[in-house]
């Protein structure tokens, strides 16, 4: 499987279509929450097509057990 590296310039390309294009920030603190619910979803959640359209990073998920 061929695996593309993305450059820094390549992602930032990304977050600014998806999202700062997208997005009025009236503060700091909003700007900081949607920038870092972006990257999560960009990282954990969004399917890559390099990888088999499964997600890069997914998230650890542990089972709970009632007792």
């Amino acid at each position: 499987m061929v695996r593309k590296n993305f450059t820094p310039e390549q992602i930032i390309n990304k977050l600014r279509d998806e999202l700062l294009n997208r997005e009025i920030f009236t503060t700091l603190t909003e700007a900081k929450v949607l920038i870092e619910q972006w990257r999560k979803e960009y990282n954990q959640v969004r399917p890559h097509s390099s990888l088999g359209y499964r997600p890069p990073a997914p998230e650890a998920r542990i089972p709970v057990t009632l007792t």
